[in-house]
């Protein structure tokens, strides 16, 4: 159904040139203030546009996102200690 995605954080140094990777994926976010932009990109060609990416001149550092990694179902297996703070 849909495409697996991979996150990455690509830091910049031109904030203004980061609106030029839109082309390579779909930008999610661009920090101006801490010079970083997320951006998403398909899973099965992530190696070949980061190759890409990496070549431009404002781009100083790309790293890879590990929010798909993390686990997001939580369970309460303790006991339920709400019932100790009641009015």
């Amino acid at each position: 159904m849909f495409a697996e995605r991979t996150g990455y954080i690509i830091w910049v140094s031109d904030v203004k040139a980061a609106r030029n990777l839109e082309k390579y994926g779909t930008l999610h976010y661009v920090s101006r203030k801490m010079h970083y932009a997320v951006m998403y990109v398909n899973a099965e060609r992530a190696e070949e546009v980061m190759k890409n990416v990496r070549r431009l001149s404002y781009v100083r550092k790309i790293e890879r996102s590990y929010r798909n990694e993390i686990k997001t179902e939580y369970t309460s297996n303790g006991p339920d200690k709400s019932r100790n703070y009641s009015m």
